[in-house]
């Protein structure tokens, strides 16, 4: 089977690249690093031809909040487009837990764009709404920073390992598209600042961590329904300690 992988060179998309080729599959990794630019449209007929299923893993070059919005629109509108042209059967694209309870977040308000774009296509779907990756605390952290100390709130999170949302991607990938957006979060159920605090004790950072209920999380204030999944979401294996002791 033929499947392109929009942002193939990125973080998930080499997962899915090299796991996908493993299994035989005729595999195609699109990022501006390999000239295939899917906000700008370049090559997309090319190398979409003959293709079954489009997996969209990109992100935004930017966090700039009109930067990321204009990406997925363009993004999005483009790639959708050169699918429907080429007869491509199924549209995967990975989203992210609480779209559409963080509308204060201009990434979040850019994703829920690029989730409606998929749902109004005529192409058949599946969108895989992930929590946040293990391999983001660090940056969670760092996002936290005030003045020296890290203030961050202590509302519920359920973080899962790249490695387990890289895994259901692929199950999805060869099945039937299921036009319904699918969620995947870790086996562990934490409290945001209990979280970082593991990551701080277990790297030897020595940054003071301040628990504030009403601390922004990447500047939207959040609650302990904000970041965590519904009840039928699909549960990882891999505990953060675990994987925290393999880095």
């Amino acid at each position: 089977m033929k499947i392109v992988v929009i942002g193939g060179s990125g973080f998930i998309g080499s997962k899915l690249v090299r796991e996908l080729r493993g299994l035989g599959h005729d595999v195609i990794a699109a990022s501006q690093t390999s000239g295939i630019d899917s906000a700008a449209g370049d090559e997309l007929a090319e190398i979409l031809r003959d293709t079954q299923v489009v997996i969209d893993v990109a992100n935004a070059p930017s966090m700039e909040d009109q930067t990321i919005l204009e990406f997925f629109q363009t993004s999005g509108h483009n790639l959708l487009a050169a699918e429907t042209r080429a007869g491509v059967k199924h549209h995967i694209t990975l989203s992210v837990v609480g779209v559409e309870r963080m509308q204060g977040s201009g990434y979040f308000r850019a994703k829920m764009t690029q989730e409606n774009l998929v749902k109004d296509s005529e192409i058949p779907y599946t969108i895989l709404q992930a929590t946040q990756f293990f391999e983001k605390v660090r940056g969670i952290a760092q996002s936290a920073m005030v003045g020296g100390e890290i203030h961050i709130s202590n509302a519920k999170i359920q973080p899962v390992a790249s490695d387990d949302v890289a895994a259901v991607i692929m199950e999805i990938s060869v099945g039937m598209p299921l036009n319904v957006t699918v969620q995947i979060a870790g086996p562990e159920r934490l409290q945001l600042d209990e979280l970082v605090r593991i990551f701080l004790n277990e790297t030897n950072d020595p940054r003071k961590l301040i628990t504030d209920r009403h601390a922004l999380y990447f500047g939207v204030e959040i609650d302990d329904e904000s970041l965590v999944p519904g009840e039928r979401a699909r549960i990882g294996k891999i505990r953060f300690i675990d994987w925290l002791h393999k880095q």
